[in-house]
């Protein structure tokens, strides 16, 4: 049995006498066998082989226990919180991704990186492909940040970057930033994900070929990701988000990705007028002036690894309106609204016919669960109008029912809480958001000859 050619190579065929059929069929049209149509494979003439290369003695495979790690110690930049977030210092080799919003401060601060650097002894290298050189060195004038090891480039094409690095030889590569860099090896004008992608590869094989720590700054998109392909991120090292708000002069930098150290850890800074400013001991940043006006309570806040006391205040004003208003800065609007309805509830503090304002102090957004017992607090204080004592802080979540849960990292709150001086802690083993009122209660102050009130 004959079939007809076409101009269209046939998809099936007989592995036996060579039948083809435009479809599979389940005995061949020409022996009469069954089973043995096949779908043919179209023959290219191509033949793909990878032949194995023996590796160097340098490259040979080793033991891990025989890994030696002194070979590639840790260095300083110079800023202490900065250090904190890598991990205790740069690592040789290592390629660090910095991100951060239009006017955050990330130039500025990997300025003073490379300032610090270079005052150590160690030239660094700073290509910068969005601002001139003489615009660098004005902000490096007004910030202090002036040495002859430190090295300025203003350079957008990636092979005269890497020749101003064969030349100068630098021991830190600053590169501010990716996204305006271009290679004439890929496509695209700069800031392309081909371009990003083939920019950011070639600065982490410099540095891993020559043991070159590189800090590469990446633009952010609208919604707060890092710009670029996602590839980015998995290339480098350590990626490290600068966050800040711009009605306050607080920044923090926190590693969302780091191979060389923890990721829970923050770096906390200050924006001055002459620069930026590290902040070991950040907790008189987010404190009153030692009030004792009734709405206020500290709770311990936690950023990564630093436990921070945050001042909580609450004002409450009597209103006719219909819908009362519930303005809040710094917390959660949401579980402050919760909050406002476990009290009215579970408590008895009416505040639906008031209108309930919810701010922390110094700008610091405090939006985990912690802060729901320092909210509550505050709340009754304010309707109350009763003070809270001084050296007393709050640590709990609320439950719908009523109870005060235990937070992570409780131990690591209360020994801060401690440090700080707050001798009277309130928390979980209050067991009910009533409880822990009375508590408050019981250790404020009340006048001689008479027994403090409960609600």
């Amino acid at each position: 049995m004959a079939t007809r050619r076409t101009s269209a190579p046939a998809p099936y065929k007989c592995t036996e006498c060579g039948w083809t059929a435009p479809k599979w069929v389940g005995r061949c049209g020409e022996c009469q066998q069954w089973g043995t149509v096949v779908e043919a494979a179209e023959q290219t003439g191509l033949v793909r082989t990878m032949v194995p290369v023996a590796p160097s003695a340098e490259r040979v495979a080793r033991p891990i226990t025989a890994i030696d790690t002194r070979d590639a110690p840790r260095r300083t930049t110079g800023v202490g919180e900065f250090d904190r977030v890598l991990g205790g210092g740069l690592v040789p080799g290592a390629a660090i991704l910095l991100s951060g919003e239009p006017g955050v401060g990330k130039s500025t601060l990997l300025l003073e990186v490379a300032a610090q650097s270079a005052r150590s002894g160690r030239r660094v290298l700073y290509a910068s492909a969005e601002e001139s050189t003489a615009q660098v060195r004005l902000r490096a004038e007004r910030t202090g940040a002036l040495h002859d090891e430190l090295y300025i480039a203003a350079e957008t094409d990636l092979a005269t970057i890497l020749g101003h690095v064969d030349e100068v030889r630098p021991e830190l590569l600053i590169v501010d930033s990716v996204q305006t860099v271009s290679s004439a090896l890929s496509d695209g004008m700069a800031g392309h994900p081909s371009q990003v992608r083939e920019v950011a590869s070639t600065l982490i094989r410099v540095a891993k070929e020559r043991g070159l720590p590189v800090i590469i700054v990446g633009h952010v998109t609208k919604d707060g990701t890092i710009a670029g392909p996602r590839v980015l991120e998995h290339l480098v090292d350590v990626v490290c988000q600068f966050e800040g708000d711009r009605q306050t002069s607080l920044r923090f930098v926190r590693a969302l990705k780091n191979r060389f150290g923890p990721t829970d850890e923050v770096g906390c800074f200050d924006m001055t007028g002459s620069g930026i400013a590290e902040v070991a001991d950040p907790s008189a940043l987010f404190l009153g002036h030692g009030s004792v006006e009734p709405g206020t309570c500290v709770a311990i806040a936690l950023e990564g690894r630093r436990a921070l006391p945050v001042e909580v205040q609450a004002l409450t004003i009597a209103t006719a309106a219909p819908n009362p208003r519930r303005i809040v800065n710094g917390v959660d609007g949401a579980r402050v609204a919760m909050v406002l309805a476990v009290l009215e509830k579970r408590a008895g503090i009416t505040t639906s016919n008031l209108d309930v304002y919810v701010s922390t102090v110094g700008g610091v957004r405090f939006t985990e669960p912690a802060a729901d017992l320092a909210i509550a607090i505050a709340v009754a204080g304010s309707v109350r109008n009763e003070s809270t004592p001084q050296g007393l802080a709050a640590i709990g979540e609320l439950s719908l029912a009523g109870e005060v849960r235990r937070v992570t990292q409780s131990s690591q709150r209360r020994s801060e809480a401690t440090r700080l001086g707050y001798a009277d802690l309130i928390d979980d083993r209050s067991l009910t958001l009533r409880g822990a009122l009375n508590d408050v209660r019981r250790r404020a102050k009340s006048r001689p000859g008479e027994d403090a009130p409960t609600f």
